[in-house]
């Protein structure tokens, strides 16, 4: 089963972290990414430029909205994601432990839909 781990986190309190810090949690991310690789379970990983970058896109009545945004009455913001490979609920659930985000933020599971008639992507 494939799963999306969202990573979520205070963008503010993070920026408060020693640069140092950041680089050592960078650095555990991708090491990760590497061992999930080594066992099939990688897909895709990648932290997110910070929210104030985002736009909203709405359409309504055939009409495109674009505002910048997000505007979420929330303190943490998505800060990136790992798309992984999981047996199950509980193995994704173990994977999401190791993601150094999961210390300072939270970590959102949540199985795929998967959808035929989709393109395949090939991995780089």
């Amino acid at each position: 089963m494939k799963f999306m781990l969202i990573v979520h986190h205070d963008e503010e309190a993070f920026n408060k972290i020693e640069k140092e810090k950041q680089q050592q949690m960078l650095a555990e991310s991708i090491e990760l990414t590497h061992k999930l690789d080594t066992a099939g379970q990688y897909l895709s990983a990648s932290p997110l430029q910070p929210a104030a970058t985002a736009v909203i896109v709405r359409v309504r009545e055939g009409n495109p909205l674009v505002t910048d945004g997000p505007f979420i009455e929330t303190r943490e913001q998505i800060a990136g994601y790992f798309l992984i490979n999981a047996q199950d609920l509980n193995e994704a659930i173990s994977i999401a432990t190791r993601v150094p985000g999961a210390r300072i933020g939270t970590v959102e599971v949540r199985p795929l839909i998967e959808v035929a008639g989709l393109p395949q992507v090939e991995k780089c």
